[in-house]
């Protein structure tokens, strides 16, 4: 704090009643001004006080002596290490008073036609400045100028006008804080020939007592709680609903633009407003409240603010936070261009300033771009409040606000609300992160709830999109009393421009908890959205997607050994180094042993999922699985309905390499059913079978060698999360839900804006010549296979589309298109390979414009010359216009294969 601490220090005027000086020897120029370097002295300023803690004359060279940490690095008179100034920090022998001040002689009373005028530049750098304050003491002590805080490490000009019908001293007085480094110099004085030495010896004045003690210690005020009686510990922490409220906020503008307080008879009518200041520097105007807090999570900040005027743009006006230990912090909130024409063309503003664990101080920061009466920036009715709504608890659909939910004032980025897509009712609000956004800063942004205490499972269900070619990882967290976070849910990569439901199980906790929504960027391109939260009693609906991301989903296991719940981290003498959802050695998946020193040659094990309701329509598990080792054993998936036989759908027994594959199968039961995962050991040593990413489509499989439209989703093709392979994703995406990017005007299936294809955007969001790789199943070995795709390019000379084979680890470069002449175009292409492959297409992004697939078949063991392009469209049925109706709800790939979103309930 600054000379408002004067409220809490008796002493303050008592250092006044030192003797009088009878000379004033500044150099004086010819037209009367006194200027004072401190070069040869102290002209005269008496720096004795009745304080401990003493200003002193020195240099930069005696204070690196002793301490490099502190001092301004050089005079401001003479721009050197050695030249003089005035200084003061905390003392070797630690801080016993937290205020110094220094004095001019005895002054002649002044008049408004020629006043006594002071110039000053000061230093106030590092933590320990506390800030700077002219008093003048006449018949009383008043405070004439003063400013807050620490200012960089700069020299700033001050400029202070006196008028006084009394004989006066003027008192220049710092604020030091007991912290590691920083203090407050002062050089170059000017006085004004206003500012005429007295000799007047005559007994001064009675000083007024002096202000009480607080009723509370220092680190209680402006806490946001009354400690004293009439609340005198908050009624100057800048929250004008306090008499004199006001005086809270400081000046600590170093430019050319300043901060001003315009008082009104009626306190009601005060307000705070950019002035010219004399300040050099072309910087914001800045203005700071004391040190506030710790604060709660629901701790807001609410003014009204107004850039008014003629012109077309007036200004810009934010608000920041100044975190005492952590230093300046990204702007809570910023406005710029003008709320209206008319002076009083004010708005509203309400900025969460959420949980705050250390002390900090509040700053409103404005620039204009031009000073007269016909611009101005204002802003008044600051107010405090500690809650805002009556919050209805984390259940939200965010139409009315973040509910039971607010911004974690840690992370580097908030969510924010955003109109027009919202997944409610179309046309509502939801809760995003655009990365598109030029000012987000930073690596991940966190939405905390208030904490929770449950003693039953619960579930957390809500809707969210992760959209964009480099979007990042959305997750769902547990954050425990103790600080200690657990993963709960995540996703990561692209999932197409389209919502997706999600259920989370939270289960019942000992202590209270608060749950989190973060995410996690990986670039500039793309964005993160969630809707429709609601968090009730009960476990979880079997999810039609598991990861084994932060849950086992309800999977169970049965048999001679138990399946693990394993990532590649925690795998020991087996098992597969990398998930297939992340790929890397963090990411979970479910893994049985198979080796015959634990489970003997016939011996089973079964992974069981939770029970799903029957259907009279046919659905499609996709899933991924690892078969290490020699003679791992076989690998079957059984649909078992509650009632009747298991139904096989999938099977594999051999050895597969160290690779993730993706197996399939359908389903079709109107009974209630569930799978299971069943190994039979073969008696090998060291082996294992491992499952991932298990999904259930509400359509039928795909053959093998169908068209993939992407009507339905991305089929069996992914993209792959390896940050060693691509930085980018393919997006599923059509025209008419395309509102960021550039796309085709229409897809090649169907020829409308409805249908749907995967693009790449060269968007200047990302680097030049990034690139994302498209990825097919694993292919057996073929003397013969085709595939058939189509492809367009548009505005994007510099941007290429490749065909691999990769077999063996290594890629197989088959095919390199640069043009497609801005219409779809069909590419055939004849694939041999001896081994087992898989096809790469892989585009690489330009400086503009973009590439787009669309229909993409291959034909296992038929080349090229024997396929019939007419049956490409064998798998649309007559009645397409019915099943690509816009209430359809399709979606993309998730995470490594095809997640679908519909209307019916499994």
């Amino acid at each position: 704090m600054i000379i408002l601490h004067s409220l809490y220090f008796p002493v303050l005027f008592v250092f006044f009643l030192l003797p009088a000086v009878d000379a004033f020897s500044f150099f004086s120029s010819a037209d009367g001004y006194r200027l004072c370097t401190f070069e040869d002295g102290l002209c005269d300023w008496d720096l004795s006080s009745l304080s401990n803690l003493k200003w002193v004359r020195t240099t930069q060279e005696n204070i690196s002596i002793s301490d490099p940490q502190k001092g301004p690095g050089r005079d401001h008179s003479n721009n050197t290490a050695s030249g003089h100034f005035l200084y003061v920090t905390v003392p070797k022998g630690g801080l016993l008073n937290d205020w110094a001040a220094f004095q001019s002689p005895r002054l002649e009373p002044t008049t408004s036609s020629q006043p006594c005028k002071m110039v000053m530049y000061t230093h106030q750098f590092g933590r320990r400045s506390g800030g700077l304050t002219v008093l003048v003491a006449d018949t009383i002590v008043h405070p004439v100028w003063e400013r807050g805080g620490a200012l960089g490490d700069v020299w700033v000009k001050a400029e202070v006008e006196i008028v006084t019908n009394s004989t006066f001293q003027i008192l220049i007085m710092a604020a030091i804080r007991d912290f590691t480094y920083g203090g407050v110099a002062v050089d170059s004085i000017t006085l004004s020939p206003g500012c005429r030495l007295s000799n007047v010896n005559d007994t001064w004045a009675k000083f007024p007592d002096p202000p009480p003690h607080p009723c509370t210690q220092p680190e209680k005020m402006c806490d946001f709680n009354d400690d004293c009686p009439k609340a005198e510990d908050e009624s100057r922490c800048g929250d004008f609903s306090f008499e004199n409220g006001a005086s809270g906020w400081t000046d600590s503008s170093i430019g050319s633009q300043g901060w001003v307080l315009y008082k009104n008879e009626s306190s009601e009518h005060d307000y705070l407003y950019v002035a010219e200041a004399w300040g050099q520097q072309l910087t914001e105007a800045q203005t700071r409240t004391p040190l506030l807090g710790p604060s709660g999570p629901a701790c807001t900040l609410s003014f009204d603010f107004a850039l008014t005027g003629n012109p077309a743009h007036i200004g810009e006006l934010s608000v920041r936070v100044i975190d005492s230990s952590l230093g300046i912090l990204p702007k809570l909130w910023e406005f710029a261009g003008k709320t209206g024409t008319e002076e009083e063309a004010w708005r509203h503003a309400v900025v969460p300033v959420g949980d705050r664990k250390n002390r900090f101080q509040l700053v409103f920061e404005a620039r204009a771009e031009i000073l007269n009466r016909s611009a101005e920036i204002k802003v008044k009715n600051v107010h405090f409040i500690t809650w805002v709504f009556c919050f209805p608890g984390v259940s939200c659909n965010f139409e009315d606000g973040l509910c039971d939910w607010y911004q974690d004032t840690s992370d580097n980025f908030d969510w924010t609300l955003v109109d027009g897509m919202d997944h409610t009712v179309g046309i509502g609000k939801s809760l995003a992160v655009d990365l598109w956004s030029p000012s987000l800063r930073g690596v991940f942004g966190r939405l905390l709830s208030f904490p929770q205490s449950i003693s039953t499972d619960h579930c957390l269900s809500f809707f969210y999109k992760l959209y964009g070619p480099n979007t990042g990882v959305l997750s769902i967290k547990l954050l425990a009393d103790d600080g200690y976070e657990t993963v709960l849910w995540t996703r990561s990569g692209a999932h197409g421009n389209m919502w997706h439901e999600a259920h989370c199980p939270v289960p019942h906790q000992l202590t209270s908890f608060q749950l989190m929504f973060e995410t996690v960027r990986s670039g500039f391109d793309g964005q993160v959205a969630i809707d429709d939260v609601a968090f009730v009693d009960g476990l979880c609906s079997a999810p039609r997607l598991c990861s084994f991301e932060g849950q086992e989903c309800g999977y169970s296991s049965s048999g001679d050994i138990r399946w693990l719940y394993r990532n590649g981290h925690t795998a020991t003498r087996t098992g597969p180094k990398t998930d297939h959802t992340l790929e890397t050695e963090l990411g979970f998946y479910m893994m049985v042993n198979t080796g015959s020193d634990l489970l003997p040659a016939g011996g089973t094990s079964t992974l069981a999922s939770p029970v799903r309701y029957g259907t009279a329509h046919t659905h499609c598990l996709h899933f991924w699985y690892h078969m290490g080792g020699a003679d791992p054993g076989s690998l079957t998936v059984y649909m078992k309905p509650v009632k009747g036989e298991r139904v096989k759908i999938f099977s594999d027994h051999l050895n597969q390499g160290d690779v993730w594959r993706h197996g399939n199968g359908n389903i079709s039961s109107v009974e209630d059913w569930q799978l299971q995962f069943e190994v039979v050991a073969a008696g090998g040593k060291n082996t294992h079978v491992a499952v991932d990413d298990i999904f259930i489509s509400p359509h039928p499989c795909e053959a093998q060698d169908s068209t993939c439209s992407l009507e339905r989703g991305m089929c069996s093709w992914s993209n792959t999360q390896n940050i060693n392979v691509d930085k980018l994703d393919w997006e599923l995406s059509s025209r008419e839900a395309e509102k960021h990017y550039l796309t085709p005007q229409e897809d090649h299936t169907l020829g409308t804006e409805r249908g749907h294809f995967l693009f790449l955007s060269s968007s200047n969001r990302t680097a030049a010549n990034e690139n994302a790789q498209l990825l097919s199943p694993h292919l057996p070995p073929t003397k013969g296979t085709c595939l058939r795709f189509w492809a367009i390019k548009q505005q994007s000379p510099d941007s290429q589309l490749k065909v691999w084979r990769k077999a063996g680890g290594q890629l197989h470069e088959m095919l390199v298109i640069h043009e497609t002449r801005e219409m779809w175009r069909r590419f055939d292409i004849n694939i041999t390979s001896p081994e087992e492959y898989q096809i790469v297409l892989e585009g690489i992004k330009g400086t503009s414009g973009f590439w787009a697939l669309d229909d993409i078949e291959y034909t296992v063991g038929v080349d090229c010359a024997r396929t019939d392009p007419l049956t490409r469209k064998k798998y649309l049925s007559s009645s397409t216009s019915s099943s690509f109706s816009s209430s359809t709800l399709f979606s993309s790939f998730i995470l490594k294969f095809e997640q679908f979103q519909s209307n019916e309930q499994l």
